[in-house]
């Protein structure tokens, strides 16, 4: 944390100086307000442990300046009297590019390393899935049948929760009276190769089990599916060694 903290305290001075010196040469070279500068500056850890560290500096949404980490130059990506006065300034400036050098060669692809190495275990934890069943009535004649699937990890990009958890919805527009039996099917690396059957179980519309035939074509994202079928009235975990006739399904 005290190297952090050093380094935020070194980045803010050396922004206020880079702002002092935009409003120098805006000043000197006459330019027009308002105007916008802005800087990016990081460093891309690769696969193969390789790195690259960058520093575009813009203006007005061009590329104004960069810097090349290998030969310590700055390079003009606009040819202007600003520009030219910029990177004069710049090249004058040596603690600043030496600062730079450090931090983004050296320092930004050491934080890095250790920040995926702690961060490792929770990224690659597995969290089960809590799946609920509900219903909404559009209209008198018809029902839709919603699963809501929640707290699982690893996610697919879609609806995070406050515990860094994940959850989607899958929803099946259905008619009271064509007597099927529903359940919500989930599918997820958590569940060790298991399934989750959550069924939906409101008794005031009648519904019969025993057909065979799903109902809802998988909803996938990622690494965890849902899928309505037509099975039992009670919440159970089942193998996959249970026939696959009886989901529509494009499992992997």
């Amino acid at each position: 944390k005290g190297d952090w903290d050093t380094i935020e305290r070194m980045i803010k001075i050396y922004l206020r100086k880079f702002h002092h010196l935009i409003q120098a040469g805006a000043i000197e070279k006459q330019v027009p307000y308002p105007f916008v500068a802005q800087c990016t500056a990081g460093c891309e850890l690769f696969p193969n442990r390789t790195s690259r560290a960058f520093i575009y500096v813009g203006y007005n949404g061009q590329d104004f300046l960069s810097y090349d980490m290998a030969n310590g130059t700055w390079l003009l990506l606009q040819d202007t009297d600003l520009s030219r006065y910029v990177q004069k300034t710049l090249k004058n400036y040596t603690v600043f590019t030496e600062l730079i050098q450090v931090l983004f060669n050296d320092s930004c692809v050491d934080d890095m390393e250790i920040i995926l190495r702690y961060a490792k275990e929770d990224l690659e934890r597995q969290v089960k899935p809590v799946a609920v069943v509900f219903t909404r009535a559009p209209g008198p004649a018809h029902l839709l049948l919603v699963c809501r699937v929640t707290g699982f990890y690893p996610r697919p990009l879609t609806l995070p929760n406050a515990d860094l958890t994940y959850q989607l919805r899958s929803v099946l527009a259905v008619t009271p009276h064509d007597g099927h039996s529903y359940a919500c099917r989930v599918q997820h690396s958590s569940l060790g190769g298991r399934s989750l059957l959550v069924p939906w179980g409101n008794s005031g519309i009648i519904l019969t089990a025993g057909l065979t035939a799903a109902v809802l074509v998988i909803v996938a994202v990622a690494a965890i599916t849902a899928v309505w079928l037509c099975r039992r009235r009670k919440y159970q975990e089942m193998d996959e060694s249970e026939p696959r006739s009886s989901i529509l399904s494009n499992e992997p």
